[in-house]
């Protein structure tokens, strides 16, 4: 069912669900102005979980290295996965 949705259907959805503790509301929230790191975010780490190594993510997302450590850092990445690893061990 979720293979028929569009990606921007998928963002929708997601948004609704996560609004929904909050009755539905978010103010105070700035989306608008943190959708371009939200995506980019989403984008780092869907490149590295379907490449193997960091060297191939950086060259299918076709960032410099020094771009590449710059958001690694930015976003935080190497504590995600690492915090996402332990939590299903």
């Amino acid at each position: 069912m979720l293979n028929n949705l569009s990606l921007e259907e998928v963002v929708a959805l997601k948004l609704e669900l996560a609004t929904k503790p909050a009755g539905s509301k978010l103010y105070g929230f700035k989306i608008w102005n943190s959708l371009s790191d939200i995506i980019r975010d989403a984008t780092l780490k869907y490149a590295l979980s379907a490449t193997k190594t960091k060297a191939e993510s950086m060259r299918f997302l076709g960032l410099s290295l020094s771009s590449y450590k710059k958001f690694l850092k930015k976003y935080q990445i190497d504590d995600y996965f690492e915090d996402n690893r332990l939590t299903e061990e």
